[in-house]
């Protein structure tokens, strides 16, 4: 049985140094992650690689030609020692419904709020996604995502290293499981340090990242 959940959108790999991340993922796995985008006001950008499908890798970390943005960094990026597996999302087929169903399940994923990004070609980017504190904290529980009419990232001709597996391990599995169910989805769970593996077919082999 394969380990990679159904509808999975992107995974998110923060680092607080973008430009040595893309490096490594490049040396280690001979494919070069393409520049996605810059977060206006909010201090990221990022690039991307194809997972295979309609799902992608989010390398994320500090644009330095933004100003100091007024809160803190997506995903912290500014408090991680190394690059790191933080995050994934899933994109089903109706955001309003999911999130409903999951609040009557027990699960709050968080209020859904509008997001952008610029392309470096100019276009803007306009998504919806879930956030906020009432999100579970370890990144194991996914967040839910939905592009609308924006082109999805995957149609844009990014390279790709197909994804092989995703893993977690937590020290209380039995504590997410039931947050994943309210979400109808899944992801192998392990007990051990918090945290998310994955790994990917490259023309070096199969590569794995934490």
């Amino acid at each position: 049985m394969t380990a990679i959940p159904a509808r999975l959108d992107h995974l998110v790999l923060a680092t607080p140094d973008l430009a040595a991340t893309v490096d490594d993922f490049t040396r280690r796995t001979g494919v070069a992650p393409v520049p996605g985008g810059v977060h206006v006001g909010l201090g990221t950008r990022n690039h991307l690689v194809s997972l295979g499908g309609t799902s992608y890798l989010e390398i994320i970390g500090p644009d330095p030609e933004q100003p100091e943005p007024s809160g803190a960094r997506p995903f912290d990026v500014d408090s991680l020692g190394a690059a790191r597996t933080v995050a994934w999302a899933i994109s089903p087929p109706d955001l309003d419904a999911a999130v409903a169903t999951a609040r009557s399940r027990g699960y709050d994923p968080g209020e859904i709020r509008p997001m952008s990004r610029r392309r470096p070609d100019g276009t803007l980017l306009e998504w919806r996604l879930t956030d906020g504190d009432t999100q579970h904290p370890s990144g194991l529980v996914p967040f839910l995502i939905d592009w609308g009419a924006a082109p999805h990232p995957t149609a844009s001709g990014l390279p790709t290293t197909p994804l092989l597996s995703l893993t977690a391990t937590a020290p209380a599995p039995e504590e997410i499981r039931p947050l994943l169910a309210a979400l109808d989805t899944r992801l192998p769970l392990g007990e051990g340090p918090l945290g998310l593996s994955f790994t990917v077919d490259t023309p070096r082999g199969p590569v794995a990242f934490g």
